[in-house]
């Protein structure tokens, strides 16, 4: 049994509502450039909330975060680790590097898992349990998205309220849901760190959230 505020193993039968991203619609995705706009995580390696995954069979589930504003994709990647803490903070400016902002237009509607809090009430989970933990509590939340994906083959991913930009909406997709093309790039993709314009707007975002980009010692000799 899980301790008091703890998340526990979820049940066979997941009492999910569901929510739908709709054709045409926008997400923004912040990703490193050795993959493509549309491309999707392979799904071996890392650790976030509810990647990596695996399917009832053990393979892999190749995964995609985005979410549903720059603002909102920056603070769940670049901007995810800063501190809650007042004041100013810094953040290395090489760490930016090979950071690339796209943008996918939906050539259809996804069927997602509703994770904001109304729906976690039906799930019978709160928000803090499921959405609101730090790292060292994914390991306990990545089995609800591999439950949801086993249990429901209908969905293509999750949809949340973004922990880190409460004004937006973040998801996660399944990439063995998403038909080929069913993602197409909007925009050409921008790096973070040398085009100006998405410089700027990262610029302002770390402003608005106390931060200072300041050129850092990152991949140098520290000796």
């Amino acid at each position: 049994m899980a301790e008091a505020g703890l998340i526990g193993a979820p049940p066979a039968q997941l009492h999910l509502a569901v929510t739908i991203w709709k054709k045409g619609g926008l997400l923004h995705r912040v990703h490193q450039d050795k993959y493509a706009a549309d491309q999707f995580n392979p799904g071996w390696a890392g650790n976030a909330r509810f990647s990596p995954i695996q399917d009832a069979q053990g393979h892999p589930i190749p995964t995609l975060y985005g979410g549903a504003s720059f603002a909102c994709a920056a603070m769940e990647t670049v901007f995810h680790d800063v501190p809650f803490a007042a004041g100013l903070k810094t953040f290395d400016k090489a760490k930016l590097a090979g950071q690339l902002h796209s943008q996918l237009r939906l050539q259809g509607d996804l069927l997602l898992a509703d994770l904001s809090s109304k729906a976690l009430r039906h799930l019978g989970i709160e928000r803090k349990q499921l959405i609101d933990t730090e790292k060292d509590q994914y390991p306990f939340t990545r089995p609800w998205a591999a439950a949801i994906h086993a249990q429901r083959r209908d969905l293509q991913g999750l949809c949340w309220t973004s922990r880190q930009d409460d004004e937006a909406k973040a998801v996660m997709l399944f990439g063995d849901r998403i038909a080929p093309g069913q993602l197409q790039a909007a925009a050409p993709s921008r790096n973070l760190d040398s085009d100006a314009q998405a410089y700027g707007e990262l610029l302002d975002l770390a402003a608005l959230i106390g931060v200072l980009i300041v050129p850092g010692r990152q991949g140098k000799d520290a000796g």
